[in-house]
């Protein structure tokens, strides 16, 4: 059975005017239906469940993905990529959350980071990246009921 998911990733492949492959609609419908950015790992873990791919298979759709702007990538402190599809209200810049103790990153929907930010002359930026780091819900309850030294 085809999930809605499934032709959701499909469609945007399609959108593209690309070639639609399994391990296309698998990454996408992946990065899709998570809560939040996944690393590459986390990624090929959950599509090797339904499909038989190798690592390096999912890395350049990955790359095709984040290419393609149906997917973006998010840098993190501990020099891991992490991923996320591009929704419709994603497709200009946007902040990102970060929790400084699990690494989870979520993208903040309310927060747009600006197009354009005054550079020095000569100098030219081509992103501007916004990038919240805290602790998240669950560091958050856990670091206010952990026992005090």
């Amino acid at each position: 059975m085809i999930t809605s998911n499934h032709n959701s990733a499909e469609y945007l492949i399609r959108e593209v005017g690309a070639r639609v492959t399994q391990p296309r609609i698998s990454v996408l419908k992946t990065l899709l239906v998570a809560p939040r950015a996944l690393t590459h790992h986390e990624v090929e873990q959950r599509v090797r469940r339904s499909l038989p791919v190798d690592r390096v298979t999912v890395y350049r759709v990955l790359e095709w993905l984040v290419a393609n702007r149906l997917a973006h990538r998010i840098a993190g402190d501990d020099r891991v990529w992490r991923f996320n599809a591009v929704a419709d209200e994603h497709a200009d810049e946007h902040a990102h959350f970060k929790c400084s103790d699990c690494s989870r990153v979520i993208c903040l929907e309310d927060v747009a980071a600006p197009r354009r930010v005054n550079v020095p002359a000569g100098f030219r930026s081509q992103r501007v990246e916004i990038t919240v780091k805290g602790l998240c819900d669950t560091c958050s309850t856990a670091a206010r009921h952990a026992p005090r030294r």
